[in-house]
């Protein structure tokens, strides 16, 4: 290892691409791959759509020049879409029996229309609701977390705490920058976080003894619903959050808020030390334009401008985040048919006795192997991974069990009809 490299870098391995991608491993398969690990939407933006980004594309962007740093447009559509999401519960209407409608689009320039004066729905907007103050835009979540990560907790001030399994990456981009992680475990048979356990190791992280070399806790990682077990939170959990002192920040990632319908965002002006995590990659389509946002108080979105990368956004990416909240309505319209499809995804793994399926809120469904021992059940969870990645069809092992996200009802019956021929 070259000198001047940290030494515990050593200890970590690069992020390795998911199976099947341009620079990930090759899957051996001849039949159609179902990319099933990585939670996307199954489903390409409209190729209308594309043709219409391609031509904004083509008429606004001029490749030669920097893309808007400080995001103003895409804040401001942004700040409309969570207004809409506080007011109400998402409205998604129902999918034509002909598939999807793609409305015709105006010959002009994208617009996406502000916040009325009358506000949503001609009602006066109250004085909570969230502006462009409140709303930062980064490349991913990812380049979020790492965000708050350095404008809390970097330079040994800091621990964050994450109750596993969940999201990889707090604990990843947390050792990429030297800062300590603390482990809590969940309940087995619910997952929902052991807030015992919680409340014990705050408390043993923020005392000078000689327990623990760590720093204190500084930030609390949860995922509304979490991945990879697809569970919400439980009003226990947010009651919980909640009497987290004000020196503790509250990450909290509603990555996959379009299917749950369920935001915590309403509750951020009573608690300024929380911040709601989002994404354009799953129910948005635009996994490959890398935006993701974060809401909450404005001195906290003011530090983490502070800190991002300057031109973090292509102006492509900005462009296509801009045009799919102007979409909004056509490109959620597949979320119905995802819930429908991920019940009957569970339901058909239920039929197999040596699974044990768990409920859920997300785009995507959790299940183990029943088995006494635990290393034989993970033998059995590569194998099952493996002998489907044969056939075609990709999943993620990880967490202690198998992650599987809903496909389209094509891509679902495939994987139904593999893992029955598996496991009989």
């Amino acid at each position: 290892m070259l000198p001047f490299i940290r030494k515990d870098l050593a200890q970590l391995n690069a992020y390795t691409p998911h199976p099947g991608s341009a620079s990930g491993e090759s899957v051996p398969s001849k039949s159609a791959i179902d990319r099933l690990d990585t939670n996307e939407c199954p489903y390409d933006l409209p190729a209308e759509l594309k043709q219409k980004l391609a031509w904004n594309y083509q008429q606004l962007i001029e490749t030669n020049r920097y893309p808007d740093g400080g995001h103003a447009a895409l804040k401001e559509a942004i700040a409309q879409y969570v207004n809409e999401s506080i007011a109400e519960s998402i409205h998604v209407p129902p999918l034509a029996k002909g598939g999807l409608h793609v409305p015709p689009l105006s010959k002009g320039g994208l617009h996406v229309p502000p916040l009325s004066k009358g506000g949503l729905g001609g009602v006066l907007p109250p004085k909570t609701a969230i502006t462009a103050d409140n709303i930062s835009v980064g490349n991913g979540s990812d380049e979020l977390i790492r965000s708050l990560l350095i404008a809390t907790c970097l330079g040994a001030v800091g621990s964050i705490l994450v109750a596993n399994p969940t999201f990889s990456m707090y604990g990843i981009i947390a050792q990429t920058l030297g800062i300590p992680v603390v482990s809590v475990p969940r309940q087995p048979d619910t997952f929902e976080m052991d807030i015992e356990e919680a409340k014990r190791a705050i408390l043993s992280e923020g005392c000078a003894n000689a327990q623990t070399e760590n720093p204190p806790v500084r930030v609390v990682f949860v995922v509304h619903p979490n991945s990879p077990t697809a569970n919400a939170l439980t009003t226990n959990e947010i009651e919980w959050l909640s009497t987290l002192p004000q020196d503790i920040l509250v990450v909290i990632d509603e990555a996959y808020f379009e299917f749950s319908q369920n935001t915590l965002a309403g509750k951020l002006q009573e608690h300024p030390n929380w911040i709601i995590l989002r994404t354009f990659s799953k129910a948005f389509r635009l996994a490959s334009m890398r935006v993701g946002y974060a809401i909450a108080n404005p001195e906290l979105t003011a530090a983490l401008e502070k800190i991002r990368l300057p031109y973090n956004l292509p102006a492509f990416s900005q462009l296509a985040a801009e045009f799919a909240l102007a979409q909004r309505q056509l490109l959620l319209a597949v979320i119905p048919e995802t819930i429908s499809e991920r019940a009957k995804l569970i339901a058909a793994l239920t039929q197999h006795q040596q699974l044990q399926i768990w409920p859920s809120a997300a785009n995507f469904v959790y299940l183990r192997v029943k088995a006494d021992n635990r290393n034989l059940a993970e033998q059995q969870h590569k194998q099952i991974m493996e002998q489907l990645k044969a056939e075609g069809t990709l999943i993620r092992h990880t967490g202690g069990g198998l992650r599987i996200t809903v496909g389209s009802p094509q891509e679902n019956q495939r994987t139904c009809d593999r893992l029955s021929r598996i496991l009989t």
